[in-house]
């Protein structure tokens, strides 16, 4: 540590050898590539071991005490607290840190503050903003969400407010860098606004709230001009050294007067509270962050960063190397998603970050996948297949709601009307009314290696490049004008696969075997799930992929399901036994008394599932996927919540609403299908996978 070789370029090429001893975490089984910086970063081994070392090197008490550990874990938190400020070029003459727990945690701080103002607060925030700051709007009296233009119209001196509350403050939040498509906004943005504040012919004042958790994890942040800073600023400090779980509210003391009105305090932050008789107290009147950090300190965490700061020095130098490094990996990562092309032409990837070349940006490349028709490729897909291929990428709306729709062309209308349909946030339904739901977004940090670029770019040219074009099918007019072609076979249904229990593998029905088509679907599936002991969320494979090692097998002749898991048994449960039966039968006695089932969540839609009480059948679901559960069963279709079967293509509320004269049609397609037999391809919509 201490010496770096860093190319003309910015890339680190130190990196590649420290990857191998600092992140054994990244090589486990087979190597990692790690694309989720955004949301947090690895953390090397030499952190974990000295701030071990701390632990047991040291006897750290409460800070409110006067005994010798109680003094020295003062001492540490203050020393640590000036060290993060010098962090970011912050002088503790001119600013204040707060320990909290996150960056939403230092959000819901100044909110605390400013809405126990007498007059309340306006909010504005730009529609860039993550759903933490967004959420500001349901404490202020009025809000607006501004794009581009509408700042530029406020930095040239029109108020997104009308001036008739002259004594209600203005709270302005913004991202310094997108976490969706890691776009970068101006800093200046903070002094620009004040500005207008101050020259504005009212008494209302705008302060300004800068999100900076995005930006820090890879760039330097310098806040060492107060009179042009943010008021505040929130950032966690794991998106930058991947541990601790620690964040921090940087407050610029020219601003500290919002949060006299605060009007909650908890243990540590008063010198006198009376609770007999009368109702006062008197809060510290020292440091601001004496008065706002409630109750004790996470006093381990606060000894972690720390280490963090000396370890994250040591390996990778300053944040202006990391920035270089980093931008040398987002700039080839961009390059090489832009140049993919389908044989005919189009591009594989459709890129709504800005182009590294012509914006400022972080490193952070965000995209969708079509195919060369045009179609766009589901992003459940993209994520599970990344999955298999030891491949860590974020999918869907990425909690900025305001650029996903900025994006993706979606309209208030339209977020309504898929919600309306069905979907929720961490479904499967990534697609609706033609345009995609979310995004792939891939990120980069200061670990990143060309290495991890490439492989990534390979994986994607690999599954998603078509090297040759589909045959042109004739028109379905010219397809009707043609003679039917001499020994051409009729359409008929090579196999038919169930899904017994949701998220499993599927069950392969046998040749030549009649099998029911009823109003929820092919019997048989999705006739159980695994519902999570605590949340009631019925479980997926995506959050839990050893669901793809549990085989079922319908034995009609036994009438049972039999369940195999295919995987190792836990070490600590040995005599677990690799299969489990379930009788096929629906007797009342086998499900826990409850009058009105669980309920519970599936694809986004409420429902009423019975769930087991054998605690033989559910403590074996429950050690094989290391997660506390219970198998449940549906209701027979048509009766109370959940009437329909959780398939992919499950009708919706709003196509429910049947026309006249379509029962007949119903009654076409509730009829009994036989795999490998001869069928129309007009019998039916079947759930095949």
């Amino acid at each position: 540590m201490g010496s770096f070789t860093i190319q003309q370029d910015g890339y680190n090429a130190d990196v590649e050898r420290i990857r191998e001893k600092e992140y054994p975490m990244l090589k486990e089984r087979t190597d990692s590539i790690y694309l989720d910086h955004a949301g947090t970063t690895p953390y090397p081994k030499t952190l974990m071991g000295r701030f071990a070392h701390e632990m047991t090197a040291n006897l750290f008490g409460n800070p409110h005490s006067a005994s010798a550990s109680s003094q020295l874990s003062t001492q540490r938190i203050q020393d640590i607290r000036l060290r993060a400020l010098q962090f970011f070029n912050a002088d503790p003459a001119d600013f204040d840190l707060v320990f909290v727990a996150n960056a939403t945690a230092g959000i819901k701080l100044v909110v605390d503050a400013m809405r126990c103002l007498p007059t309340g607060f306006d909010y504005a925030y730009h529609q860039a903003s993550h759903t933490s700051l967004v959420g500001v709007r349901e404490e202020a009296r009025s809000s607006v969400c501004l794009d581009d233009r509408q700042m530029d119209d406020w930095l040239s001196g029109s108020c997104p407010f009308d001036d008739n509350e002259d004594e209600r403050p203005i709270l302005f939040a913004y991202p310094a860098q997108s976490n969706m498509d890691g776009r970068r906004y101006p800093l200046s943005w903070s002094s620009q606004i004040r500005h207008q504040s101050e020259s504005s012919k009212t008494s209302r004042k705008t302060y300004t709230l800068l999100d900076a958790a995005a930006l820090v994890s890879s760039s330097p942040l310098d806040l060492s001009n107060a009179q042009t800073a943010p008021d505040f600023v929130v950032l966690s400090f794991y998106k930058i050294f991947g541990f601790p779980d620690l964040g921090a509210l940087i407050v610029r003391k020219d601003s500290q007067d919002v949060f006299s009105a605060r009007r909650y305090f908890g243990g540590g932050t008063v010198d006198m509270a009376v609770c007999l008789k009368e109702q006062w107290h008197a809060p510290k009147d020292g440091f601001l962050h004496e008065r706002l950090e409630d109750g004790t300190l996470p006093i381990h965490s606060i000894v972690a960063l720390d280490v963090a700061m000396d370890v994250h020095a040591g390996l990778f130098g300053s944040m202006e190397r990391v920035a270089g490094h980093t931008e040398f990996l987002a700039r080839r990562l961009y390059r090489g998603l832009k140049g993919l092309r389908h044989a005919n032409g189009e591009e594989v990837c459709q890129i709504y970050s800005p182009d590294p070349d012509g914006e400022e940006s972080g490193p952070v490349v965000a995209f969708n996948i079509r195919n060369s028709q045009g179609t766009w490729i589901s992003l459940a897909e993209v994520e599970k297949l990344a999955m298999l291929k030891g491949i860590h990428i974020r999918t869907g709306g990425l909690c900025n709601p305001g650029g996903i729709a900025s994006a993706l062309g979606l309209e208030p209308w339209e977020m309504k009307q898929n919600f309306s349909s069905g979907f929720r946030c961490g479904t499967d339904n990534d697609t609706m009314g033609g345009k995609p739901t979310g995004i792939i977004r891939a990120s980069l940090g200061a670990m990143s290696t060309i290495a991890d670029v490439d492989g990534f770019l390979q994986f994607v040219e690999e599954f998603y490049q078509e090297d040759t074009l589909p045959p042109i099918l004739p028109s379905p007019d010219t397809k009707l004008q043609q003679p039917p072609l001499p020994n051409t076979p009729e359409l008929f249904i090579k196999s038919i696969v169930v899904y017994p229990i949701k998220s499993c593998a599927g069950f392969h029905v046998p040749p030549g075997i009649d099998w029911e088509v009823r109003p929820e679907g092919l019997a048989w599936d999705r006739e159980w799930c695994l519902v999570h002991r605590g949340s009631g969320q019925a479980l997926s494979q995506k959050r839990y992929p050893r669901m793809a090692l549990l085989r079922p097998n319908l034995d009609f002749t036994m009438g049972e399901l039999q369940v195999t898991y295919t995987g190792d048994i836990p070490p600590s449960s040995p005599r677990l036994p690799h299969s489990i039966a379930v009788p096929l039968s629906k007797n009342p006695r086998m499900y826990s008394p409850r009058r009105s089932g669980m309920s519970s969540r599936v694809c986004g839609e409420e429902i009423t599932a019975q769930t087991y009480a054998s605690a033989q059948i559910n403590d074996f679901f429950s050690t094989v996927l290391g997660v506390p559960c219970v198998l449940a069963r549906f209701p027979s279709g048509g009766q109370g919540k959940g009437m329909m079967r959780h398939a992919k293509a499950h009708l919706q509320r709003h196509q429910q609403q049947q026309p006249q004269g379509s029962s007949q049609q119903q009654q076409q397609q509730q009829q009994v299908s036989k795999a490998g037999s001869e069928t129309s391809d007009d019998a039916g919509s079947f759930p095949f996978h």
